[in-house]
């Protein structure tokens, strides 16, 4: 009966499955797969082994945010439903609009997003964000004669794979060092970044420095966009889960022997950005500030969400 979602829980586990999209994609095709093939006998039955066959999905990613939404946009509808029938095309129809839109939220906020992009506008991005890079290339595609800043973003320095895939579709790019955000941000007409986690209360969890350009463009007066698909979204922090920022190895800043002994470092992943210094969230869905992403989630996730609150 779990056959299928234990071979895609296990697939994610050992990392086969990748990517936030991929990984949600997956975990919902599962649960609906589950659901079209339920052989049970009752309604309170199938909840029941549903359940089970979340816990198992989830328990793969505890941590990854779009894995637990794609699953939970699955079974919103079942404690809703008159019958079995009723329950389980619940689950098979909504995963599989999850895996639609969630396959096009990219392209949907690409054509959102260069709206907002004018011609003869500098922008300013940051990391390699697929999402904020699609608003870009759309604008440029358009005909906008635009020019970008790129950051670094040391210590990996995925800015070097933004400059290649501006530069590729023909944008005029500029590489610059993390430390030059404050410097270049009067020349900037708007910022434009992606998003690890959106909280409920609209904070942005990305890449550590993304909060140090809000608080430039902030000071500047220049508009500061996120850009991230609704699945990022953390329902966790409904309930007062706190999102951990990762630290890594502090290799990834300086090579051995070169720091002096008794000398740490501090290497974060992601910083948080405030959501007063959000001026909007670019989603698939459309533009929102801050103060909506509650009530997306709630919509998006259905009011099932707080029967399933204790086992978040």
């Amino acid at each position: 009966m779990f056959d299928t979602v234990k071979g895609t829980a296990s697939e994610i586990k050992d990392m086969k499955i990748r990517g936030a999209g991929r990984i949600a994609r997956a975990g919902a095709s599962a649960m609906g797969e589950f659901a079209e093939n339920y052989g049970g006998g009752s309604l309170e039955e199938f909840r029941k082994d549903l359940e089970t066959a979340r816990s198992i999905m989830l328990g793969s990613r505890p941590t990854a945010v779009s894995l637990w939404n794609g699953v939970q946009a699955c079974v919103k509808d079942v404690y809703g439903a008159a019958s079995l029938e009723e329950a389980k095309e619940s689950v098979a129809c909504n995963a599989k609009l999850f895996v639609e839109t969630s396959s096009k939220a990219v392209e949907f906020i690409a054509k959102i997003g260069a709206k907002r992009v004018r011609d003869g506008d500098v922008l300013l991005t940051h990391c390699n964000s697929s999402a904020a890079l699609g608003i870009i290339k759309k604008a440029h595609a358009q005909g906008k004669d635009i020019k970008v800043y790129a950051t670094e973003s040391r210590p990996w320095r995925q800015g070097l794979l933004t400059v290649k895939e501006l530069s590729e579709a023909g944008v005029d790019v500029t590489l610059i060092i993390d430390s030059a955000v404050r410097s270049v941000m009067s020349r900037t007409n708007g910022v434009f970044v992606g998003a690890d986690t959106v909280t409920s209360n609209g904070e942005l969890i990305n890449k550590i420095g993304t909060s140090q350009l809000a608080l430039a463009a902030n000071e500047a007066g220049v508009p500061f966009n996120v850009c991230t698909e609704t699945y990022k979204f953390s329902p966790m922090t409904m309930f007062g889960d706190i999102v951990t920022i990762e630290e890594r190895d502090c290799g990834e800043v300086a090579e051995a022997g070169t720091i002096p002994k008794g000398v740490k470092v501090y290497n974060p992943v992601f910083d948080i950005t405030p959501a007063k210094y959000i001026g909007a969230i670019i989603t698939e869905q459309g533009i929102i500030s801050p103060g909506s992403v509650y009530d997306v989630m709630v919509r998006q996730l259905g009011n099932d969400i707080w029967k399933t609150r204790d086992n978040l």
